[in-house]
């Protein structure tokens, strides 16, 4: 089986340190196993996207001699393949309409004794399922996933760096959202989708995305789809302490200067820094002979948490 590996951003602003951390460990994990890299630009959820920063992201990412092996494609002209994916769900009875609103989950989970925990996104208590008379009336505001129960529900998976996972998905998160009230297609699903349609093998990004692996390996089980290895990277902290993004307000990459950035993204990947001077190509040649995350060694969490 070939490598392919891909680096999927959302144009939601330029890049960041935080984001040139995943960026870079998925393109060496690629190198470093004489695979594809590939770039996705994620802009399903078209009303936070930011005119032109899909162009910016590329240009600093070519800036970082990390260049696409394939044409880049856009979540937002895959609509089509998503509407596929979820009526074969439907077909199998894996997904449904649902009416609640966020009030109405809240609600029913307090009837329930079971309100939500502070900090915590609410578990959805499965309302609309079938099983539990459907909509009883009232419109459909979203699609929702199936997770089932017990065994069906609970995934357990390896990373590459963390170890063994695991989550059951009924009891934590519940039957989650594929198509949003708004029309737009979830993260979830796109994601799952393109993943299969590109033949990625090897997904690697930042470690704040681990919590959806088991959502989207039950996505992969029903739709028939090979499920990824999985790498999550660690995460770049602010000042306060929180991960590093752009709703906090992390700076965007210099393009003037990106080996100084490529440098702060190794260190965090626990690799060595190059000295000033250094050229973008040979600095990458040498992180790649350096990566310690390889195919078929134990768990490696090498780098800081």
């Amino acid at each position: 089986m070939r490598y392919r590996g891909r680096f999927a951003p959302s144009p939601t602003g330029p890049l960041h340190a935080g984001s040139l951390v995943a960026a870079l460990a998925s393109w060496l994990d690629a190198r470093a196993h004489q695979g594809t890299w590939l770039v996705r630009i994620e802009d399903v959820d078209t009303p936070r996207c930011i005119p032109g920063a899909d162009r910016y992201i590329q240009e600093q990412l070519a800036r970082c001699g990390l260049v696409s092996d394939e044409p880049v494609v856009w979540q937002s002209a895959r609509s089509a393949l998503y509407q596929e994916a979820l009526d074969r769900l439907v077909a199998i009875g894996r997904a449904y309409p649902c009416a609640c609103s966020r009030k109405d989950i809240e609600a029913a989970l307090c009837r329930q004794g079971t309100p939500r925990e502070r900090h915590h996104a609410a578990v959805y208590p499965g309302t609309c399922r079938p099983e539990h008379g459907g909509l009883k009336g009232r419109p459909a505001r979203a699609w929702r996933f199936h997770v089932g129960s017990g065994s069906l529900s609970r995934v357990d998976w390896i990373d590459r760096r963390l170890g063994p996972q695991s989550q059951d998905v009924g009891h934590e998160v519940g039957d989650f959202v594929l198509r949003r009230a708004d029309g737009l297609w979830a993260y979830q699903l796109a994601v799952v989708v393109d993943d299969g349609a590109q033949g990625i093998t090897h997904v690697v990004r930042g470690m704040d995305l681990a919590d959806n692996t088991p959502r989207q390996i039950l996505l992969q089980r029903a739709l028939g789809l090979p499920t990824p290895a999985h790498l999550h990277t660690p995460l770049v902290l602010g000042p306060n302490q929180e991960k590093l993004s752009k709703q906090n307000g992390a700076e965007a990459l210099a393009l003037d200067d990106p080996l100084t950035a490529m440098n702060q993204a190794a260190t965090a990947l626990g690799l060595t820094p190059m000295p000033g001077g250094t050229s973008t190509a040979d600095a990458l040649a040498a992180w790649v002979r350096a990566w310690p995350f390889t195919i078929g060694a134990p768990p490696c969490p090498t780098a800081p948490p």
